[in-house]
């Protein structure tokens, strides 16, 4: 990972922030569109695999993009 200053960080930071809940607030509206409550049966209570993971769906891309351009090459 490359030496980022504080403020790269802080930019780090909010894009991913704003990645995660990007992915999170999609994949509800995939599911009210599709009209389901849950995504699947595999984890009970807690609505489906995919709402654990539907923030870093968005929020993994983002951090490598970001990284990229903060350190001005591949990270």
């Amino acid at each position: 990972m490359p030496s980022l200053s504080v403020a790269q960080r802080l930019v780090l930071g909010g894009v991913l922030a704003c990645a995660a809940q990007l992915g999170d607030l999609g994949e509800s509206m995939l599911k009210r569109f599709a009209g389901v409550k849950d995504s699947g049966q595999l984890i009970p209570g807690h609505g489906g695999l995919l709402d654990r993971l539907d923030s870093m769906l968005l929020a993994a891309p983002a951090m490598y993009y970001t990284l990229m351009l903060l350190s001005g090459g591949a990270p």
